[in-house]
């Protein structure tokens, strides 16, 4: 099992990064770490679009890639918060319009609804699917 524990991000941005094996397990503990970061920063107001944010970028990647891992950052400049999940996949997030009987295809739309702002970054070797939310200035 790849686990490594959260650390601090270098980029003299504050920010959190953890790797979790590429099961489903892992959307519960990108909760718990995105839960810790907003406490440390006291941004308690976005837990709940946070976690549900999370929860579908991480079920996403478990779901569409073949990578054997995942990595959870979140990052934090002034009152934006962004959340990014890592994927070794080449392949571009795709948001569906699924029908009402539909019982899959929603996670972008509802990450869509929930963020400031969404999208990716295509890297060499995979992607980076990120929401931003905006909170109370501290």
């Amino acid at each position: 099992m790849i686990t490594t524990p959260a650390r601090p991000a270098g980029t003299g941005v504050p920010g959190y990064a953890q790797t979790f094996p590429r099961t489903p397990a892992a959307a519960g503990r990108a909760r718990s770490l995105v839960s810790t970061a907003l406490s440390a920063w006291g941004h308690e107001e976005l837990g709940y679009a946070s976690l549900q944010i999370v929860s579908e970028l991480v079920n996403n990647a478990v779901t569409h890639t073949r990578s054997s891992a995942i990595q959870v950052v979140i990052s934090r400049e002034r009152f934006r918060v962004r959340i990014g999940v890592i994927d070794r996949s080449l392949a571009a997030p795709t948001v569906r319009c699924p029908d009402e009987n539909a019982e899959s295809g929603r996670g972008l739309v509802l990450v869509a609804a929930l963020s400031a702002s969404w999208g990716y970054e295509r890297k060499q070797w995979g992607k980076v699917v990120w929401a931003e939310l905006t909170g109370e200035e501290k």
